[in-house]
């Protein structure tokens, strides 16, 4: 028994895999992908739901989570335009943000977000930067909104962030990313 408890702890350990860097990519619209947490407070609606974001130059998709890992929605844009899938029912809009309104009343900027999740300003309009005293962002302001970041996973000032809360006109989106995968 004590041979095979051995050896099962020996198999285990050659399954484990190497920590993820946890630094911003060099290219502002570098591939990520990452697992994560959402809630929404717009007006009255509050929602949230665990997520799941593959990015790449050309193409996102975005899964939404049931508490229990069920997809309740899944996001996907390429050159074509961006489809949203929930419940039996197919949406198609050219841009995100309004298949994301239309969709599931969520305003979520999701074209300046792929960008915010680095702690990078989107490249397409203003933007001003806050850093603290490690040289991480602490705000950023661009598009009107206000994404504030309260926790990196590293000191480091390319470190990525874990925890970030976007602002504008009475909506708050929290994003908690709980791992971040090398692409």
């Amino acid at each position: 028994m004590r041979h095979f408890l051995l050896l099962l702890v020996i198999l285990l350990a050659g399954c484990a895999t190497a920590p993820v860097a946890v630094q911003r990519p060099a290219l502002p619209d570098a591939p990520f992908a990452f697992n994560g947490r959402v809630a929404v407070k717009q007006g009255d609606l509050h929602d949230s739901a665990g997520m799941r974001w593959v990015h790449r130059a050309d193409e996102d998709e975005i899964l939404l989570l049931a508490p229990l890992g069920q997809t309740m929605a899944r996001i996907h844009r390429d050159m074509n335009g961006v489809t949203l899938d929930t419940s039996g029912k197919h949406y198609t809009a050219q841009d995100m943000e309004t298949l994301m309104q239309q969709a599931l009343g969520w305003q979520l900027p999701l074209s300046g977000l792929r960008y915010w999740v680095t702690a990078l300003p989107a490249p397409d309009g203003e933007s001003s930067l806050e850093r603290d005293a490690n040289g991480q962002v602490g705000r950023l302001h661009q598009q009107g909104w206000e994404i504030s970041y309260s926790r990196y996973a590293a000191l480091g000032p390319d470190a990525l962030p874990l925890r970030l809360k976007l602002q504008r006109d009475g909506t708050e989106v929290l994003l908690l990313i709980d791992e971040w995968e090398a692409q």
